[in-house]
């Protein structure tokens, strides 16, 4: 492996890192996703380095595997900001109890009736 390849390893290793952290750190439902991206990105750098060949061209198959999650990572962090609103909205909150989300859910159950 060439010393540039142990740069890009470590530098997705760090990202990785950081991201673990900060998901298990925060309470807030906006961090910990944005740090599931982030996370997500370590990996992607990760993919397209190790798929990089070192004694030829680099290979197209885990291109397009990262830019295929890059598309299914979009899509997601869509959706969960679409269920944060909704949440905020039951809620009223943005921070994560398991009690909380048992009352939220009671309460939306109970105005659809």
């Amino acid at each position: 492996m060439n010393p540039t390849a142990v740069i890009y390893v470590l530098t997705a290793a760090a990202i990785f890192g950081i991201g673990l952290y900060g998901l298990l750190v925060s309470r807030q439902i906006l961090r910990q996703l944005l740090t599931i991206n982030l996370m997500g990105g370590g990996i992607f750098l990760l993919l397209i380095t190790l798929g990089g060949g070192a004694e030829g061209p680099p290979d197209p198959v885990p291109q397009a595997m990262v830019l295929t999650g890059i598309v299914i990572a979009v899509s997601a962090t869509a959706f969960a900001l679409a269920l944060l609103l909704r949440w905020q909205e039951l809620s009223g909150s943005s921070e994560v109890d398991g009690d909380a989300v048992t009352d939220a859910v009671t309460d939306a159950l109970d105005d659809d009736e």
